[in-house]
């Protein structure tokens, strides 16, 4: 396979696109779009984003020291690019969207009441790296859609139609592959055998 060497930089797809609510629910607060964000620990758990300091929410996040990650959906996608490309120095997103602003538990930044699931962040350091600085935060509240929950309590996020952004485009995550660890599952290791042939 042929490969060209391209230019240094940031070419790990797909990401999550979230949307990030900042500041206070009871007075200043906004919505920023935010693709670079990830999982850094699970115990305790702890997740980052990163924002440029040149964002109108960037001093919100910084004075705060606290943020809400809302996932995003397919019937959220147009929103979440519109946070994305739309200052909160000039709009307010809020109503602009007509998303609806909830109190959350530890934090207090508003919640997005139409994602799925919002995770309540405290910054336990900020990480001044470059064009981005990353603020690590230490996971305070999750909160999920009742909608998605079975009898067994058992959480179904892959029903509510996630978005990844990859490359500059938004997708709609597609058909499921496997669960984690069936490469390895005796039973699938079966079904295969017989589907070649293959004995012993």
């Amino acid at each position: 396979m042929s490969k060209v060497n391209f230019k240094p930089g940031n070419m790990l797809y797909p990401l999550p696109a979230v949307m990030v609510s900042c500041g206070d629910i009871d007075g200043v607060s906004n919505i920023l779009t935010v693709a670079w964000v990830g999982t850094v620990c699970t115990n305790p758990p702890m997740v980052y984003i990163s924002v440029r300091p040149e964002r109108h929410s960037y001093p919100l996040l910084r004075e705060s020291k606290e943020f809400v990650i809302n996932l995003t959906t397919r019937r959220l996608a147009r929103i979440a690019d519109y946070c994305g490309v739309r200052s909160g120095r000039t709009q307010n997103k809020w109503k602009d969207c007509r998303l609806t602003p909830e109190r959350a538990d530890t934090v207090k930044c508003p919640m997005i009441g139409e994602s799925p699931v919002n995770i309540e962040c405290k910054v336990t350091q900020v990480l001044e790296l470059g064009s981005h600085h990353m603020f690590l935060a230490r996971v305070s509240a999750v909160h999920v859609e009742e909608s998605y929950m079975d009898e067994k309590n058992t959480f179904h996020l892959n029903d509510s139609h996630l978005i990844a952004y990859s490359h500059g485009s938004y997708f709609d995550l597609g058909r499921e592959l496997g669960h984690f660890g069936y490469s390895v599952r005796k039973k699938d290791h079966q079904k295969k055998r017989r589907r070649y042939g293959k004995k012993g």
